[in-house]
């Protein structure tokens, strides 16, 4: 399979020293070493993204910012290929992509410190904060809805009315709970249609392990720029407060193990702010714990859906697989509700005294 792709981009290694790379679950990745440097191969999955062209596009256009803006800036650029394209297509395989290996790198799959929550958020702040001078606008839309609120309750409505009744029966109280938290649909409704809420160049994946770090543990840029997009603040920052706040993922079944880590939310802020207080609105702070309800709340309306569906997006390795997700994103909502007033005010006291961190 990967032979016509090394030839595209005249790598000259033999393609049995690809070795499968990283944890992501949408794309496959592998790390090559050709001649001694080293690199990564991506086949994009077009089964998710339609127009992969789209993809390579807005990675091209934000390069080209930062490159005549920002020239210190580490972005990682694709590799062309011998033709000078952007992506490889193969007939039988689909599309690759070749990028270089950062050395000294590394990536984590798990936030396991306070102060890796703290260099990612600054990363993930920093890149749009160095391209709040750019038209996010003039990025295509690589996953349309993605982050799209209002639409993932019109899903959830549709698998109430066409899905598994027995599915529908046992699940009452998680669908309550959906239903009892529609209020941050009409709060999303609401940022929309506000002039304080800003469209900026969004990562929409911030999961920890999307950014580089240095031998040192700090961190050095940002990466899989799939879903770059023009979009809102509370998706970058909603993402990080869903997947770095808690101890567990979630897959765990056992709810008594989900908790607000207060640590991880006051790194999420000096990071973020760090880098963006400056920019975001006095509206926008006020909504900086919503992100992360924001964010959790559509995960959980999304599982539930699917489970109500037979499972037909996400899979299930097990029976109720998507069932217990749901709960857990719910409970983690709760959890969030419940240190709302507190979490807030930290954001204001960060916001009032910050101090500017600016390491370009």
């Amino acid at each position: 399979m990967l032979q016509k792709v090394f030839n595209a981009f005249g790598i000259t290694a033999d393609i049995n020293t690809a070795i499968p790379f990283g944890s992501g679950l949408i794309n496959d990745t592998w790390k090559i070493n050709n001649a001694g440097k080293y690199f990564i191969l991506q086949r994009i999955n077009h089964q998710v993204f339609k127009e992969p062209g789209a993809i390579a596009y807005n990675i091209n256009i934000t390069a080209t910012y930062l490159h005549q803006h920002y020239p210190c800036y580490l972005f990682v650029m694709p590799v062309k290929t011998i033709d000078g394209e952007d992506i490889f297509f193969d007939d039988d395989n689909g599309y690759f992509r070749l990028s270089p290996f950062v050395e000294s790198s590394h990536t984590l799959d798990v936030v396991q410190q306070p102060q890796q929550a703290l260099e990612a958020a600054r990363q993930f702040g920093k890149f749009t904060k160095l391209l709040t001078g750019f038209d996010a606008n003039k990025l295509k839309i690589t996953l349309p809805d993605f982050h799209n609120l209002s639409l993932r309750y019109q899903q959830f409505e549709e698998a109430l009315s066409k899905g598994n009744k027995e599915r529908i029966q046992q699940s009452d109280k998680l669908i309550n709970a959906i239903i009892e938290h529609k209020y941050l649909v009409e709060i999303f409704e609401k940022i929309k249609c506000s002039p304080q809420f800003k469209l900026r160049v969004t990562h929409h994946d911030t999961k920890i392990s999307n950014v580089l770090f240095d031998e040192n543990n700090k961190g050095m840029c940002i990466i899989d720029l799939d879903t770059l997009m023009p979009g809102y603040f509370i998706s970058d920052v909603g993402d990080m407060m869903r997947t770095y706040l808690s101890p567990i993922s979630e897959e765990e079944n056992d709810f008594s193990q989900i908790a607000i880590r207060d640590e991880y939310f006051v790194a999420i802020v000096e990071g973020y702010l760090g880098q963006l207080n400056d920019e975001l609105s006095e509206e926008e702070k006020g909504h900086f714990v919503y992100a992360g309800k924001f964010m959790i709340y559509m995960q959980a309306i999304r599982f539930i859906a699917d489970y109500l569906n037979n499972d037909i997006y996400y899979g299930s390795k097990y029976e109720g697989q998507n069932y217990v997700r749901a709960g857990n994103q719910l409970c983690l909502l709760q959890q969030l509700e419940d240190k709302e007033d507190r979490l807030q005010q930290l954001v204001a006291s960060f916001s009032a005294n910050q101090f500017t961190t600016n390491n370009l």
